[in-house]
């Protein structure tokens, strides 16, 4: 299965294998297939933070998206499988006069992923809305963790740590104004639009922000704006996304960053973090 069909970066070698299961039990018997076969597996969700090599992946691709996205609200908590994209959920959120989660409304991600890193945007993090997450553990037991057990860090938590599945969250909000949630979001969706290339494929915020920094500005300073190799390039709008301009392969990209890291380094003597994941 061409990975570029998955991928918000568009770019991306065959899968062996790509399953999107509906139900636990279906992933459950996935992994344990996995792993008594000694195949490699995988888990995505919408691919907006990855980047898969041109030559794809050896194992078993299992993906969490719309086949896993059942979202229900209960008061001022959403119950939310980990294949709901962000996007869906904050609409669901403004349906129900809930506050608090329009910071997300314009993440290209979903839930599970999200948890995993503890995504965040303009103020905003998973972990100030999530109460609990249900996750699949690695000896594949089913486990609900609290707010306090999460560890949620910048761009970390336990679940990353321990390598968890996510399956379930449940997002707690405040009681607001349709009107003024509305207007929250289309403020931040005009912010996003003017600043950020989405007219591109892309994984978002290619770099991790470094501690007093920002990475965009480092790149900028670097005289990196435009940057390119073979068809991924530095975007001109925001330094900090590598965008893919129509024929880029996951070795210009890897090669850009490799280029941007060791230039910024030597500029301004800050060791720049990839954010994007690196699969295959």
């Amino acid at each position: 299965e061409p990975m570029k069909q998955h991928t918000t970066f568009r770019i991306g070698g065959a899968a062996d294998y790509f399953v999107s299961p509906q139900t636990t039990d279906q992933i459950k018997n996935i992994i344990d297939l996995c792993k008594s076969e000694a195949m490699p597996w995988y888990v995505i969700g919408n691919g907006s933070n990855l980047l898969v090599s041109d030559r794809g992946f050896r194992g078993v691709i299992i993906q969490l998206f719309k086949n896993f996205s059942d979202l229900r609200v209960e008061g001022d908590r959403l119950y939310v499988q980990a294949g709901t994209l962000l996007s869906r959920t904050a609409k669901k959120a403004l349906e129900a006069s809930l506050t608090g989660f329009e910071f997300a409304a314009g993440i290209p991600g979903t839930i599970g992923g999200a948890m995993v890193m503890n995504a965040g945007a303009y103020g905003g993090e998973m972990k100030d809305v999530t109460e609990e997450v249900t996750v699949l553990t690695e000896k594949g037991e089913v486990k609900t963790l609290k707010r306090e057990e999460l560890k949620m860090g910048y761009r970390t938590s336990i679940i990353a740590e321990k390598g968890y599945l996510v399956l379930e969250a449940v997002l707690q909000l405040t009681d607001g104004d349709l009107k003024e949630i509305r207007a929250v979001m289309e403020d931040l969706k005009k912010k996003r639009i003017s600043k950020q290339p989405l007219e591109y494929p892309s994984a978002g915020s290619t770099f991790k922000r470094p501690k007093g920094y920002f990475a965009g500005k480092l790149i900028m300073d670097a005289g990196l704006r435009g940057f390119q190799v073979g068809g991924a390039q530095v975007s001109e709008k925001h330094c900090g996304f590598v965008i893919n301009t129509g024929d880029a392969t996951a070795e210009d990209v890897t090669e850009l960053i490799r280029q941007v890291a060791e230039r910024v380094k030597a500029q301004s003597g800050v060791t720049l973090e990839p954010e994007v994941k690196l699969l295959g």
